[in-house]
């Protein structure tokens, strides 16, 4: 069994990043700026945002960060949105989720410049994603094709079961898994909480890509030997025996699936740093875009 290193991928691809944005000041052009909206005060939110900050600055972009109000009206946010849509030096940002019960998350997401969308849950990079055109891929869908990359994972003719069709995750891994090209050209089982016999199901899956939020929810009994298991959960579960009250636990039973599987990710230290990494990536390419498109006007 061998552990997906999402820690130490994630850490290689800040590497790589770090040294294109040294070339670009060598030219000197503008190194990429990504921005983060942040309503309100959900702590796992500014959990998440604080650590893209740092990471910017661990391969030397510019951040911004801008903090709103839990009582944020819908329209004062779709305002800050069109701000940054128009402004130049900002070349991509993203709206953190969750969002205030006042906020339509779709339409604050549909607000958000294509050419920006780093997150990649706009209709329209959706929409070209889907018809293997040229856009920006959501940030965990993108972590997981290049840990099975990196790691040379087979997939073609394989049989990969999706368990979770959120947007952010499962829709659009069952779309990429099943694509021309590595990773992908896989057999896709799209399954959700309305699947009968999902063991039968999984059983049978070489890849399994969970995304549930059900901590240890994917048991041992439930998958073959040698299967590839991608967990995306990641829960506070309550532990007074824990130092901070709590434990991090994932969507799957890491410690029975373990002893079947060919590779996992672990949790935390799986797909959880790649969703950073491949934001940033996100980033570069909508700044390289921005320069070819500014340079043939």
């Amino acid at each position: 069994m061998t552990i997906l290193d999402g820690k130490k991928i994630s850490n290689d691809i800040k590497d790589e990043i770090a040294a294109e944005v040294k070339k670009i000041k060598q030219r000197g052009d503008k190194v990429p700026h990504l921005a983060a909206i942040i309503v309100g005060n959900d702590g796992a939110s500014k959990t998440y945002v604080n650590s893209k900050v740092k990471s910017c600055k661990q391969v030397g972009f510019e951040s911004t960060l801008v903090r709103m109000s839990a009582n944020t009206r819908e329209v004062e946010l779709l305002a800050k949105i069109e701000e940054l849509n128009q402004n130049d030096d900002i070349d991509g940002f993203i709206v953190q989720l969750p969002l205030p019960p006042q906020i339509d998350t779709q339409r604050v997401l549909m607000a958000v410049d294509p050419d920006k969308d780093v997150d990649g849950f706009h209709p329209t990079n959706f929409g070209k994603m889907s018809l293997d055109m040229t856009s920006f891929i959501p940030a965990t869908p993108f972590g997981i094709l290049e840990l099975l990359e990196r790691y040379d994972i087979p997939t073609k003719g394989k049989h990969t079961v999706v368990i979770g069709r959120s947007y952010i995750v499962g829709r659009p891994m069952s779309i990429l898994m099943g694509r021309s090209g590595f990773p992908g050209n896989s057999t896709v089982t799209l399954t959700h909480e309305y699947t009968k016999n999902i063991t039968q199901i999984t059983s049978q899956a070489d890849i399994v890509i969970i995304a549930v939020g059900i901590p240890d929810f994917l048991k041992g009994e439930m998958i073959k030997d040698d299967a590839v298991i991608i967990d995306v959960g990641i829960t506070r579960v309550p532990d007074e025996d824990a130092k901070k009250g709590y434990v991090i636990k994932g969507d799957v039973d890491f410690e029975n699936v373990s002893k079947r599987a060919s590779y996992i990710t672990p949790v935390p230290g799986g797909v959880g740093p790649m969703t950073v990494s491949m934001l940033l990536k996100n980033t570069l390419l909508a700044r390289e875009r921005h320069l070819l498109k500014s340079q043939a006007q």
